[in-house]
């Protein structure tokens, strides 16, 4: 598995972050990749930069950045301003399957739409295939971005 710091152009299998600015760029990088369609499962603890990579990435899609905050509370939030319409969604308070399914899951995820999923490991098992899965993680004061599939 290659490990990338963010000065190499190439996207990475292993990102670490030193910054929430480096967290942003490596969620832009990633958005430079995509090409519609895509779901990512970003899988981690509370305060590993799942939300600031989310940032990066509406960025890099051309969607609002500064509109992204967490969706704890409203689990979804839907940018269709950029380049794909992108969708941000948060399972963490979610406790089963069917207010999985009540949310219209499947529906948010249609078309060539790009979806960031924290906590997507909740419900794998609702997850299409080709999700790529984002393990994000500490290491030390920095962040480890590991992309799994």
């Amino acid at each position: 598995m290659a490990n990338a710091h963010l000065e190499n152009p190439v996207p990475a299998a292993e990102w670490l972050c030193r910054s929430e600015a480096e967290t942003r760029e490596a969620g832009r990088r990633l958005a430079g990749t995509l090409r519609g369609g895509e779901v990512l499962s970003l899988e981690g603890p509370l305060g590993a930069g799942k939300t600031t990579f989310v940032k990066g990435l509406a960025e890099g899609l051309g969607c609002g950045a500064d509109e992204v905050s967490s969706p704890t509370f409203t689990l979804v939030h839907e940018y269709p301003g950029g380049r794909f319409p992108f969708v941000h969604l948060d399972l963490y308070r979610l406790e089963s399957p069917g207010e999985l399914a009540a949310l219209g899951f499947d529906d948010l995820l249609a078309g060539p739409t790009i979806a960031a999923i924290e906590w997507g490991d909740k419900f794998p098992e609702a997850l299409p295939p080709g999700t790529q899965r984002l393990v994000f993680s500490m290491d030390g004061e920095a962040r480890k971005i590991q992309r799994i599939s």
